[in-house]
């Protein structure tokens, strides 16, 4: 029969032996869960890098190559026109106050603007080289012989949308014929100025184009088919009345009317 002592031997013997069982039992699980947390680590990473590699990636069509990138606030439809490689101009507008003059000869008087209705008609021939300006009588043209190829969106005409850079005029001038509204702006407007006008053209960019021009005679111009409002001076709300206004009237009374499609 074993002794006091060799019995409580024993048992410190077993204690000790548990204690270490279950101390690695310890280490392992804490290992384990470091290998766990190292691996969805690595996952989060390479979710990640996948996601950044494939978001600058996504190239749209857009009816004649590049402005398929353009922000969404330049609001390109290359559903009814040739988009080509002509920048986007996706600047958000300032919003525009409420209208104060609701009729279009009184809100260009107001804003100093010279307002030019049923201009005579300079025809309408198509032409084939895209860098070809006829020689229109009125600056920006309101009418007259522009670029146009039926193998291409809308026949060649321009998109409807907001443009960063000047596209080819003879484009422009086919756009109006299908009915469509296009705002001239100086550059060399201060930007605040520039976003006051995109914020018209942001409330209701359906069948509108708005561009820069260095080559007019105005700060802030807008055309329709045989129809021209001209304004020496951007003149704050006033002139927005007088944006807005030839813009209800004048938009959709082209001889050539294609319908006017919201952007997909």
């Amino acid at each position: 029969m074993a002794s006091r002592k060799e019995e409580r031997d024993r048992r410190r013997a077993e204690r000790v032996a548990a204690e270490r069982a279950e101390s690695s039992s310890q280490r392992v699980r804490l290992i384990l869960g470091y290998a766990v947390a190292g691996l969805i680590g690595l996952a989060v990473v390479a979710g990640l890098a996948i996601a950044i590699a494939s978001g600058g990636d996504g190239d749209s069509g857009d009816g004649g190559g590049g402005g398929g990138d353009a922000p969404e606030l330049a609001a390109i439809n290359p559903n009814v026109g040739f988009v080509g490689d002509v920048e986007g101009d996706g600047r958000e507008g300032t919003p525009p106050p409420p209208l104060r003059v609701g009729d279009l000869q009184a809100s260009a008087e107001a804003a100093g603007c010279r307002l030019r209705e049923d201009l005579p008609d300079e025809g309408a021939q198509h032409f084939s080289d895209e860098e070809n300006e006829p020689d229109w009588e009125t600056n920006p043209p309101t009418s007259g012989d522009h670029y146009g190829v039926p193998t291409e969106a809308g026949s060649g005409a321009l998109a409807d949308g907001a443009y960063a850079e000047t596209p080819a005029l003879s484009r422009a001038v086919h756009a109006m014929e299908h009915g469509r509204v296009v705002i001239h702006y100086s550059p060399d407007l201060p930007e605040d100025d520039q976003l006051a006008i995109k914020g018209i053209f942001d409330e209701d960019p359906n069948g509108m184009i708005m561009f820069p021009n260095p080559e007019i005679p105005f700060a802030v111009a807008t055309t329709a088919w045989r129809q021209l409002l001209g304004c020496p001076e951007f003149e704050g709300e006033a002139t927005l009345d007088a944006l807005r206004n030839f813009r209800d009237v004048h938009r959709g009374r082209g001889p050539e009317n294609v319908p006017i499609h919201v952007p997909q």
